[in-house]
């Protein structure tokens, strides 16, 4: 079946058969560990588009094809080394109906109530994935987006309801994945603050919610000095990819310094691997996989 093909078999699924996600989803076949095939986590992140954050690169429309999105994210998908994704429901059912999610780790993004480029950003609802809903649909974990803005009083609601969902996920066994930056507007936009010293701040605040932390990892950004991001917490770590960038082998360079720290337990790649700055998806996420 050629990928077109498939394309149009997911559609008339969804429109004769909706039914058939969730049997798909609860017969999935689930993977046997979360440290990977290389000992460490790969995950593609694709929960932007939720947020209405489609930009990669200078395209600022580049994730607005949702076929195209699909497509690179199953290349990915494809690769040795990749151990599974993240994304909302809406892209985790299509790959679902597309055959490429068994025998991958899978994460439901949780909160994409802060729209981009909106007054409310700060107030990030949990509009997605409910622990519950998690456990229903055998993933293995949640992804919380926490970003702290010391000037907007909307943050005291955002960390309330990160630490409920950590709870959640927490009373039922399941993986907290929280992406915590120290934010602030610039010229009315949100902007994430990654000096060494938010970074590190923004992961001890991370840490400390809710009532156990054993089911807690940390999604941070890489800095300059990321040894002293990584000391200032015990929890499980993994490196976020970041922004595409133009001069890639410096990115990548930036990567492998940053993966030769131990306590580095993975890494969480979205546009930077689906729409890297040649179009190779595919030689992005091997030469990601040969580096952890």
């Amino acid at each position: 079946m050629t990928y077109d093909d498939r394309l149009a078999h997911l559609l008339n699924t969804r429109v004769s058969a909706p039914g058939r996600i969730a049997e798909l989803a609860s017969n999935r076949r689930q993977p046997t560990s979360l440290v990977g095939q290389t000992g460490r986590l790969l995950l593609v992140a694709a929960d932007h588009p939720a947020r209405g954050a489609l930009r990669a690169g200078d395209d600022a429309m580049a994730m607005a094809d949702r076929w195209e999105l699909l497509r690179r994210l199953c290349v990915a998908l494809e690769r040795p080394g990749v151990d599974g994704v993240l994304g909302t429901a809406d892209i985790l059912e299509d790959l679902l109906l597309l055959g490429a999610l068994d025998d991958k780790v899978v994460i439901g993004s949780m909160n994409r109530g802060g729209l981009a480029g909106t007054v409310f950003e700060i107030d990030d609802r949990f509009t997605g994935y409910t622990p519950a809903a998690i456990e229903r649909r055998c993933l293995q974990g949640g992804k919380l987006l926490l970003r702290i803005d010391p000037k907007d009083a909307a943050t005291a609601s955002t960390l309330a309801a990160a630490a409920a969902a950590i709870n959640g996920l927490a009373e039922l066994g399941l993986r907290a994945m929280v992406e915590p930056f120290l934010s602030s507007r610039v010229d009315g936009r949100v902007r994430n603050q990654l000096t060494t010293e938010a970074v590190i701040r923004s992961a001890t605040v991370a840490a400390g919610l809710g009532w156990t932390s054993a089911h807690t990892w940390l999604k941070l950004p890489v800095v300059d000095d990321m040894e002293s991001v990584l000391a200032a917490t015990t929890l499980p770590t993994l490196l976020l990819g970041g922004e595409v960038c133009v001069d890639q082998e410096t990115q990548f360079a930036q990567w492998s310094k940053a993966l030769a720290n131990p306590r580095v337990r993975g890494m969480v790649v979205g546009r930077s691997l689906l729409y890297p700055p040649d179009g190779d998806v595919a030689a992005a996420v091997d030469a990601t996989v040969e580096m952890m």
